[in-house]
């Protein structure tokens, strides 16, 4: 059970949300929505107990497993299988089977019966506490989200960001937690994972609150929803399903522009016969009273919802550059005893438009971060022509340094800016005032995906690349991604999950990984863009 009274949070000097309340008992299924930067992440982390709130209180029972939109937890040297079982306690007695078993393969045979004896109990033990069954179960768990056996077997520290998210998750759903805060849980993950984790959390016995902007999840598993409105600065509750609130959500801002359009009415006579009677002394007092009567009509009216603000975004101009900007020659990279792919070519033309394809672990995001010079292959090299200028989305937002403010990152991504424009730029994103001067670590989802791509619109790259530049947006913002994709001239290499952006895109060809076959685009493989 979770308790939310009267809360009031905000970001600096800026109030997000004040007197918010609700609960999240058993069975409940919560939808938390809102705009991006409304405070939906800071409200989460508040009430999993990783912030505090500026006023009011959370009272929480139970278990509680929390999914943050970028999980940097855990022993990197740990891994992800043992990750996963430590959600039950059953990471220790599995690493002594683990140990017990190495020391049955060496030594002589008094070494090997000793180490056969402590294999014997540890075995057990693990068995006693359900461990055997708890692994399958753990396996199947992950391997629903896009992570093979293989990849269970590697230390944490060799997984993308989108494998260790996918970890995270896994082992949240492991834990068999009472209640499940859950921040974008479908990033990173593909078609059949996403079908897989709605089924999951309509059946969860449990109760849980989900961000998200997959409004098909949306639509599968919540029976309420609380709406954050920037706006108005208030958290409303609706105690039903996805497609009702949206209708009445509407419905009420048709009754807010109503009411506020009758009272505006009625105070404006009330304020035109009072500045009539007003001319004469005799009548000042019931002027003065007329007047009042119309502030009162004004007083305590809800607000009518604007129109939102959105990050007014275009992608530079390119500076001039060669025929062919980017190569790549043989490019290879393992992590550990895991190769992700060998042997990948590409050659980036001038304005030229490519699509990377393959199942989770095919290697797309670990190709970009070769492309952009993040890390080093194994072999081959990546080869910058005449005039390339590179601009990279990665989609942990690596590019970021997370311990500097919004404003030092734009500093250090456009040195040759003034501070004027520097803030304008950011202001165009979104980030005014205070928000300016806050670090990095503490934006949301998707104010970090504005900063990074605010850093992109100063860079005048001539290629872009675009690492699911469109996860962690509301609507509204991801259409201004996609038209900016659309009005770009330089060159784009893109990696999504998201068909609508290889639409924007209009590529002309697709890079198939892990084996590095390339080939022109065609309608055929738009079919294959969700579940790759």
């Amino acid at each position: 059970m979770i308790s939310v009274d009267d809360v009031e949070l905000r970001a600096g000097a800026r109030l997000l949300v004040s007197g918010a309340g609700f609960r999240v008992g058993a069975g409940d299924r919560v939808g938390l929505v809102g705009r991006n930067g409304a405070g939906k992440t800071t409200l989460t982390k508040v009430i999993a107990g990783e912030a505090a709130p500026a006023a009011g209180t959370v009272t929480r029972s139970g278990t509680i497993g929390y999914l943050p939109q970028d999980p940097r937890t855990g022993d990197l040297e740990q891994s992800a299988r043992t990750r996963i079982l430590s959600a039950r306690g059953l990471d220790v007695l599995a690493a002594r089977l683990r140990k017990a078993e190495r020391q049955m393969a060496e030594g002589d045979d008094a070494t090997r019966q000793r180490a056969m004896d402590r294999y014997a109990r540890a075995d057990a033990e693990f068995d006693a506490a359900g461990g055997w069954a708890a692994e399958s179960e753990a396996e199947r768990i992950a391997s629903n989200l896009g992570l093979t056996a293989r990849q269970l077997d590697q230390p944490i520290g060799t997984l993308s960001g989108g494998q260790r998210r996918r970890v995270e998750l896994s082992r949240i759903l492991f834990s068999g937690a009472d209640t499940l805060l859950l921040d974008e849980p479908t990033n990173h993950l593909d078609a059949d994972s996403i079908v897989w984790l709605r089924e999951r959390l309509a059946a969860w016995p449990g109760g849980f609150v989900v961000i998200s902007h997959d409004t098909g999840l949306l639509e599968a598993t919540v029976t309420t929803v609380v709406h954050l409105d920037a706006q108005r600065a208030v958290l409303d509750v609706y105690s039903m399903g996805w497609s009702a609130y949206l209708k009445q959500r509407e419905l009420d801002e048709r009754r807010r522009r109503r009411e506020r359009a009758n009272a505006e009415k009625k105070a404006s006579a009330l304020q035109l016969q009072a500045a009539k009677m007003g001319a004469k002394a005799t009548k000042a007092v019931a002027a003065q009273n007329m007047a009042r009567r119309a502030e009162r009509l004004l007083d305590g009216l809800e607000e009518v919802r604007r129109a939102d603000k959105v990050a007014a975004l275009r992608f530079p101009d390119p500076v001039p550059c060669g025929r062919v900007p980017l190569t790549a020659e043989g490019l290879s990279r393992s992590y550990g005893s895991l190769e992700v792919f060998t042997d990948v070519s590409l050659a980036i033309d001038r304005g030229s438009r490519v699509v990377v394809l393959g199942l989770n672990g095919a290697g797309k995001t670990t190709l970009l971060r070769l492309l952009s010079g993040t890390e080093a292959p194994d072999t081959g090299e990546v080869v910058p022509g005449h005039g390339l200028r590179l601009g990279y989305y990665a989609q942990e937002h690596d590019t970021l340094d997370p311990d500097r403010t919004v404003l030092e990152n734009m500093r250090t991504a456009a040195p040759d800016l003034d501070d004027t424009r520097v803030r304008t730029v950011l202001g165009s994103f979104l980030f005014s005032g205070d928000d300016v001067d806050k670090p990095a670590r503490v934006l949301s989802g998707g104010e970090k995906t504005r900063l990074a791509l605010a850093t992109l619109v100063v860079s005048g790259a001539n290629v872009l690349l675009l690492d699911e530049p469109t996860n962690n947006l509301d609507p509204a913002s991801r259409e201004e991604v996609l038209g900016a994709l659309r009005g770009y001239t330089g060159a784009v290499v893109l990696v999504t999950h998201d068909e609508g952006a290889v639409d924007a895109l209009e590529p002309e060809r697709v890079l198939l990984l892990p084996d590095g076959d390339e080939d022109l685009w065609s309608t055929t493989y738009r079919d294959l863009v969700a579940l790759a």
